[in-house]
């Protein structure tokens, strides 16, 4: 294996250059092998946060804003999309999130977005690796 895929929930652009719905996407990052060690080049960071959310915790349509690395260490997340797909993400898994606006774009309630929902009855534990800064 000369790659790892990490899921990236990003916004797409219409045609008119606006804004459109988020999609899930894989991103492809290449690997190198150092004697057994198998990692890609290095990727910056600005900071992290830890995460703790509570069960029935659930935040309505919003966007990430700035890129963001999330690691989950424990309980189940659930982000949901416009268009009806949904993804778990459990203990282990890590996603980036980077749906966002344009500069001098409004948030539109009936496009943009993606719901963020703790599933069961066990208490999300997260980290929060900001990896840039998106100029507004």
């Amino acid at each position: 294996m000369n790659h790892i895929n990490v899921p990236v929930l990003a916004s797409t652009i219409n045609i008119s250059g606006n804004t459109s719905y988020s999609t899930f996407n894989d991103v492809q990052y290449s690997i190198q092998d150092y004697n057994g060690l198998f990692i890609t080049d290095r990727l910056d960071a600005l900071n992290f946060r830890h995460r703790m959310s509570e069960p029935g915790y659930f935040s309505s349509w919003h966007v990430a804003g700035d890129p963001t690395l999330i690691v989950v260490r424990s309980g189940t997340l659930r982000i949901s999309l416009r268009n009806g797909e949904y993804r778990d993400f459990i203990a282990g898994d890590i996603f980036i999130a980077e749906d966002r606006l344009q500069e001098n774009e409004s948030f539109d309630f009936n496009i943009h977005g993606h719901t963020a929902e703790l599933i069961g009855e066990e208490v999300l534990l997260a980290i929060h690796i900001k990896l840039a800064e998106i100029k507004k």
